[in-house]
């Protein structure tokens, strides 16, 4: 077992050096700088200009509830303390503020019980409109939590907290906790305020979580298929769903939680100099806990930024391992590989949970030193304070309520040093999401629009070679027109599928130029040139959706009767009639159990029902049966009337007709003409290759 667990180790080593490689590449590294972190600060506040609306309505709501909170809810203690329980009688209504004095001198004369009649009565009051007591302190921390007594106590307040009612069962890694970050609303009023407060912070963490998530996903798809092939499916998915959540956070930390906290410590500082300067010593306590805060975790905020974005790489990593083995679940069952694949997918899952161990171990280091130093604070208020009131300088009602204020003030003051580092996490979140939005996208709408395609595609010098390096085409001169079938032939890696890329600009040329009508493909607007391109791939991309709407995916007006000719001359029709419920048949239920070629004629059927120009198809006849090929070979001849149809094919039956073969080798067009021709050349390449193919046929 020894022995065992030591050869894992290598292993597990290797996959953190993997995990650290690929941070790298999509991340640029684990490592962000504080200027960054300001950058990215100004982005996400940017973005809450779009919800001005609704964050001015929290706002406005945060206003009432302290206002309330801090400057009236505090005082009816001390008239129990003071004037019930110790009988003292009120007089001026010296001891209370000058704007509660009207209401506190109406107490003036009435017995005990009267008077907790009254104080009974603003209970029901308060509870009902606001959703707290006098019991309850107040406060918000900028992370936007409660802070003072009200952080500790349990009723109507606190069910719409972060703690409460206003969040969903979770737990506490990254991935677990994004849907309630994605519908966080919290508030610290109950009662009738409180869930007019709590919906429109519901509303605005949805509707900002919404934009993101949707403003991701749609860059995803509008970036070139050279970056896609370099981004991961699974790191996507985790970006989208899992990082995007991270805005409403800061929103929560930032916007709200500072607006807050500085109300907050504003109201209470002129209350407590105002009413109990004869004690400065107990303010300056209160105050004390913000250079000790920053004392204890500034230092830490830059290896929390590191912890945090190691632990969204490894999470990314394990959703990526998933996908992976689910979209590949045929090869590795069929090539015995399910053992390997679960052990792949443990130490994936394993390194994880150890980067998230590592995040809030340090985490939780900080906060329990903080703690300390606060709890220290707290037992020197308490002796000052009790000294205080021995000596008479104070009440002990005036101890009940400057204990209040002194919690609001410690709390609001220990979380402005303790939020920084707790937004780094977010902060590593957010940089994944600009990270992807600042990737460079298709120019879809930019340029010339083009007009309906009259004569076809043309190519001068034309060269390709890929980001990383790969030369895929040279020197590549071409013509083909509307109304013939061009065949591109040649052996696998020749460029084929390259080359066809450049016609809907999948791709763009590094050399040379590539025309449509004349116009330079440079200068069109790519959504205008698509549209009148239809590609069938050669894989079959269908969509968890019925057939009929499948087929109809690129004309979405199309009618039933339009799609059956289509499925029909795709040589489809006649197994989709078959199926149980026809062309209302769901793929999403079904796609298991349709064999290639049924998926790829489909596919086909997609392509020549989309009313476009230009036909693009990539091995169309590979999983086709050869009666089904012959059909579809003369089908294609007669979309070929008012259209271009480009083939990329291996096999002669499929390229025979065509009007022109370009036959492709080691990326350059070696030879062109018809099949006639080019058979006519005694040492030609394509005779060779034909001669080849019949030879293995045989």
């Amino acid at each position: 077992m020894a022995e065992a667990a030591r050869a894992s180790r290598p292993s597990l080593r290797e996959h953190e050096k993997q995990l650290d490689r690929a941070a790298s590449v999509l991340d640029l590294g684990t490592d962000i700088g504080f200027r960054e972190v300001l950058r990215i600060f100004a982005r996400v506040i940017s973005t809450f200009r779009l919800f001005a609306g609704r964050i001015a309505a929290k706002l406005g709501f945060i206003t009432v509830e302290l206002a309330f909170r801090l400057l009236v809810a505090p005082w009816p203690g001390k008239v129990v303390v003071d004037h019930v329980i110790l009988g003292m009688p009120i007089g001026d209504a010296s001891g209370f503020p000058a704007y509660l004095a009207p209401a506190v001198l109406l107490l003036d004369g009435m017995g005990p019980v009267e008077m907790m009649l009254w104080v009974f009565l603003l209970g029901v009051l308060m509870v009902t409109v606001f959703g707290f007591t006098t019991s309850r302190g107040a406060g918000r921390s900028p992370s936007g939590a409660p802070t003072g007594a009200s952080a500790g106590s349990s009723g109507g307040a606190t069910a719409l907290t972060p703690q409460g009612l206003g969040t969903l069962a979770q737990g506490h890694d990254i991935a677990t906790q994004t849907e309630n970050q994605a519908n966080l609303g919290s508030g610290l009023m109950a009662g009738i305020l409180g869930f007019i407060d709590f919906r429109v912070h519901l509303r605005l963490s949805q509707s900002m979580n919404h934009f993101l998530r949707t403003r991701v996903a749609g860059k995803l798809r509008s970036l070139p298929m050279t970056t896609l092939d370099d981004l991961r499916i699974g790191d996507s998915v985790y970006r989208v769903l899992y990082d995007t959540t991270s805005a409403n956070m800061l929103l929560h930390g930032i916007a709200l939680g500072l607006y807050s906290g500085l109300l907050g410590v504003v109201i209470t500082l002129y209350i407590m100099f105002t009413y109990f300067g004869a004690a400065p010593e107990v303010i300056v306590l209160g105050m004390l806990a913000l250079p000790i805060v920053f004392l204890f975790e500034f230092p830490f905020a830059r290896m929390a930024r590191r912890r945090g974005q190691a632990s969204r790489a490894s999470g990314s990593s394990t959703t990526s391992n998933i996908e992976e083995g689910m979209s590949n679940v045929l090869a590795v069952q069929s090539l015995g590989g399910n053992e390997r694949e679960a052990r792949r997918f443990r130490r994936a899952s394993a390194e994880s949970f150890k980067r998230f161990r590592t995040e809030w171990f340090l985490v939780l280091t900080v906060r329990q030193a903080f703690s300390l130093a606060l709890m220290l604070g707290q037992v020197l208020f308490f002796i000052v304070m009790a000294g205080r009131v021995i000596d008479g300088t104070f009440t002990a009602g005036d101890y009940f309520v400057l204990t209040y204020y002194y919690f609001v003030l410690s709390a609001t003051f220990g979380a402005w040093g303790f939020v920084y580092t707790e937004w780094q996490g977010y902060v590593a979140g957010m940089r994944r999401v600009f990270f992807l939005m600042d990737l460079p996208e298709e120019r879809s709408r930019a340029g010339i629009e083009l007009a309906r395609i009259e004569r076809g595609v043309e190519m001068k010098g034309v060269g390709l070679t890929y980001p990383d390096g790969r030369r895929a085409l040279r020197n590549v001169d071409l013509e083909a027109r509307v109304g013939e079938i061009v065949a591109f032939v040649g052996p696998t890696g020749a460029g084929k599928t390259s080359l066809a890329y450049m016609v809907p600009a999948f791709v763009q040329a590094t050399e040379g130029m590539v025309s449509i009508d004349g116009v330079d493909l440079k200068d069109v607007a790519v959504e205008s040139l698509r549209k009148q391109v239809s590609y069938v791939f050669q894989e079959t991309q269908l969509f968890s959706d019925s057939i009929f709407e499948n087929i109809r995916y690129g004309n979405p007006a199309a009618t039933e009767a339009q799609v059956e000719r289509a499925a029909r001359v795709a040589g489809a029709h006649d197994f989709i009639a078959a199926l149980p419920d026809g062309y209302r048949t769901n793929l999403g239920t079904v796609t298991s159990k349709l064999s290639v070629g049924q998926k790829q004629r489909i596919a086909i059927a997609r392509g020549l029902l989309r009313e476009a120009r230009i036909l693009i198809l990539d091995e169309p006849t590979s999983a086709l049966d050869p009666g089904t090929e012959a059909y579809l070979v003369d089908a294609l001849h007669e979309a070929a009337k008012d259209r271009l149809v480009i083939i990329i094919a291996h096999r002669l039956s499929t390229i025979a007709n065509a009007d022109r073969i370009c036959f492709l080798e080691d990326g350059e067009v070696r030879e062109s003409g018809t099949h006639e021709e080019l058979m006519a050349m005694p040492d030609g390449r394509y005779r060779e290759y034909v001669s080849l193919q019949a030879g293995s046929q045989a």
